[in-house]
């Protein structure tokens, strides 16, 4: 066959294939390639691109694909709002996405075109995660235990795994210590005393001055309060800051169920572990925190950080979990925030959810994000501060306290 009669040939076929739907293209091909007996792939190629009449090479024509549906400013207010809700994943976002566009409105942080409004709620989770793949990758240490066994009355107080725990009624809680040593072990040193609602996924947070059983009680009892709930029961490791004296017998006194884990096994904590890092440790990472100044930002921030956490953050629960020969199954509910849950559970009275609903609706999530970052720059200030004046210790350490 001359070149002339080829080119001609690829002429003829090209128009037909390139105007063809899948099927059609798919014959045109087959007799394509049996009457040039060309590879089915390099065949394709030339009929996507054709010849032109004055048989030159024309170029590639471009590949249809999809258009953009979610252009530069819906990404950006997508990227916006991403960071008011610290970062979370695609499908913790697009639970609360529709709620906090509400609130950033109506307190007038945010301004939306209707048409971007409906195309950031009609985002698909997995699209949210491949949009901010990117910015996720601009963000991209490990603590030390402070925990020293108590063994006064571990015999009083019972064992109780995670298998064992009722995780339909509010009030059974878990707690545990974060230690803000920095590294340094050595001398005072603030902690953070982490509270967690098995059921509902309610945590609240205090900082105290040490693990002294004293501050530890006193910031269990102030925990207490900020519950929209009863307490019922607590449940720790077996640390001397909560195997002891004090603790044991106001749980007693209060009618309360205390349990303790087994020794070494993290598993018996869960829900609280967790929250050393989710909750404690991204808000204020792993400095040496040791002065009352110090411990005075961290109330701060807490009490910011609790309402934004509970009301703002949702969160998914493990519902069933079945093992197919080597293989678990796991199945997980909706997401939703603390606050819904504590809203849904048939244990709570309804005048407490009244009051728990306005306070949702006085809370502004622009402002508790904004006094977080405050708090969380004052204490990144004063560690620069202590590396220039090579401070090894602060102000509690050369404070005597009397924990009698």
């Amino acid at each position: 066959m001359k070149r002339i009669d080829m080119t001609g040939l690829i002429e003829k076929y090209s128009k037909k294939y390139r105007k063809s739907g899948k099927k059609e293209k798919s014959r045109i091909l087959n007799e394509f390639t049996e009457v040039t007996e060309y590879n089915r792939s390099y065949a394709s190629l030339i009929l996507r691109r054709g010849y032109s009449k004055k048989n030159k090479r024309s170029k590639f024509t471009k590949r249809r694909g999809r258009k953009k549906k979610y252009d530069l400013e819906v990404l950006r207010k997508l990227v916006e709002i991403w960071e008011i809700l610290d970062f979370p994943c695609g499908k913790r976002f697009k639970a609360i996405i529709e709620e906090v566009i509400d609130n950033l409105n109506k307190n007038g942080h945010l301004s939306l075109r209707e048409e971007v409004k409906q195309k950031l709620l009609e985002i698909s989770s997995s699209t949210m995660d491949r949009l901010l793949r990117s910015e996720r990758k601009k963000m991209e240490l490990k603590g030390r235990s402070h925990t020293k066994p108590g063994t006064l009355l571990k015999k009083h107080i019972r064992i109780k795994t995670h298998h064992e725990w009722d995780d339909t009624k509010p009030g059974f809680v878990e707690v545990d210590l974060v230690g803000h040593e920095g590294g340094n072990s050595s001398g005072e040193f603030c902690y953070s005393l982490n509270m967690v609602d098995v059921a509902s996924g309610w945590s609240v947070v205090a900082p105290i001055r040490n693990k002294a059983q004293r501050w530890t009680l006193e910031a269990i009892i102030a925990l207490r309060a900020l519950l929209p709930f009863p307490l019922l029961g607590i449940h720790s490791d077996n640390g001397s800051e909560f195997i002891n004296a004090h603790l044991y017998k106001y749980c007693l006194d209060e009618r309360l169920v205390f349990t303790r884990t087994r020794s070494y096994n993290k598993n018996d904590n869960p829900h609280v572990e967790q929250k050393n890092w989710s909750l404690v440790r991204r808000a204020v990472g792993y400095y040496r925190y040791d002065t009352l100044e110090e411990l005075t930002i961290l109330k701060e921030l807490y009490a910011s950080l609790n309402l934004y956490n509970n009301h703002f953050q949702p969160t998914h629960k493990m519902i069933q979990k079945t093992r197919d020969g080597t293989r678990i199954v796991k199945k997980y509910d909706k997401f939703a925030t603390p606050y819904e849950r504590v809203l849904n559970s048939p244990w709570i009275d309804s005048t407490k959810k009244d009051e728990l609903r306005k306070v949702h609706e006085a809370l502004d999530l622009y402002i508790l994000k904004s006094n977080i970052a405050h708090f969380q720059e004052s204490l990144v200030d004063i560690q620069i501060m202590k590396s220039k004046s090579n401070s090894k210790g602060g102000v509690l350490n050369l404070l005597l306290f009397d924990f009698e």
